[in-house]
């Protein structure tokens, strides 16, 4: 009895380092950056440009979020199942999907304040960082039509490829790569740095939300109440942006 017991307290093997470079290089594909430059390449060898005389074409952003957004979800649930791992439990959950959507709506006021108040400290301590005084992304919504277009992309690429992504790069560091808490630091800096265009002061308040929503699903261990947070934050500046437009 007693060896019984002792076993429980041995240590686990140790993960091969051949499973830690797997882990690392499904993390890098489902990052976004290497399926975006192969999209970008393809659609550009077929004559799309990304640039327009008024500025960037809201028609290539919206193809190229939305064929990454198919490209990145595919890729994670082709690991996903290689691994033999169930996608619903990985980035599902085990619970009701209607207890995680109202999580995510009750989330959404909390994600609001935070985001004003960092950027409100940013402001008063450091005003230098907010160093783009016109969010280029404004550029996409000159009118009702390219707004409503947008406003699919930020739901679809900004809420459900981005949250999918994370909970798939947030489980694979907790499997392999030092574990959840590391995986959060690690791709939200990437996640706010991802938004560097947009003035440095975004990238930070981007990157505090991006933490925020890889918190939720390490604690939920579900997409669901992040997807629905995020989406519903991208909206809604969305709309407050063409309100007082």
């Amino acid at each position: 009895m007693l060896d019984r017991d002792a076993s429980a307290f041995e240590a686990l093997p140790p993960i091969p380092v051949a499973e830690r470079l797997g882990a690392l290089a499904e993390v890098v594909l489902c990052s976004g950056f290497p399926t975006q430059i192969v999209i970008l390449a393809a659609m550009t060898g077929f004559g799309m440009r990304l640039d327009t005389a008024g500025g960037w074409s809201p028609l290539f952003v919206a193809t190229l979020s939305l064929l990454d957004t198919a490209l990145v979800i595919g890729l994670v649930l082709f690991f996903l199942r290689a691994h033999r791992e169930s996608a619903r439990d990985v980035l599902l959950g085990r619970g009701p999907v209607w207890r995680e959507v109202v999580a995510g709506v009750a989330l959404l006021p909390v994600v609001f304040v935070i985001a004003m108040v960092v950027l409100a400290v940013l402001i008063l301590i450091a005003p230098h960082l907010h160093n783009v005084p016109k969010n280029p992304m404004e550029d996409l919504m000159r009118n009702p039509r390219d707004a409503a277009i947008f406003g699919i992309v930020v739901m679809i690429a900004g809420g459900l490829r981005e949250e999918v992504q994370r909970g798939f790069i947030l489980h694979r560091f907790s499997q392999y790569l030092g574990g959840g808490a590391v995986g959060v630091v690690v791709h939200s800096t990437i996640f706010g740095l991802g938004h560097f265009e947009q003035g440095w002061d975004a990238t930070i308040a981007v990157g505090t939300l991006g933490a925020i929503w890889g918190t939720i699903y390490l604690m939920r261990r579900s997409v669901i109440a992040p997807l629905v947070s995020h989406a519903g934050f991208n909206l809604a500046q969305l709309v407050k942006f063409m309100a007082l437009r």
